[in-house]
């Protein structure tokens, strides 16, 4: 996003902080911003992550982590949200852990 998409009064304040030296663009004055708000606000930090983590963007520890969730937290808030969690094992992945897992037990490899 460029400044010009920005109201004048807000692109007037970005160029002020810009020309006193303290941030070296534009861009860096919208970072720190961003990261500012997203401190400020856990509410937010956590519909990123939940939004991020929809879009296949993070994992679930990763959104967890991110948002300042525990693992079990950031599922609830997805359930919450309506997003569906999706599996980080590809099929065969999981196949052959549940063989493994099954003759660790002593029991009979499962049939799919």
């Amino acid at each position: 996003m460029t400044t010009n998409a920005l109201p004048l009064d807000l692109q007037e304040e970005v160029a002020a902080l810009t020309e006193t030296g303290l941030y070296a663009n534009a861009e860096s004055v919208l970072a720190d911003a961003l990261r500012t708000l997203l401190s400020a606000r856990p509410d937010l930090r956590v519909a990123v992550a939940c939004r991020l983590y929809d879009k296949g963007r993070f994992s679930l520890g990763r959104a967890a982590e991110w948002g300042g969730l525990t693992i079990e937290a950031m599922k609830e808030e997805l359930h919450g949200r309506g997003i569906h969690r999706r599996t980080e094992d590809e099929p065969g992945t999981v196949e052959s852990m549940a063989a493994e897992a099954a003759r660790l037990a002593g029991r009979p490899e499962p049939r799919w």
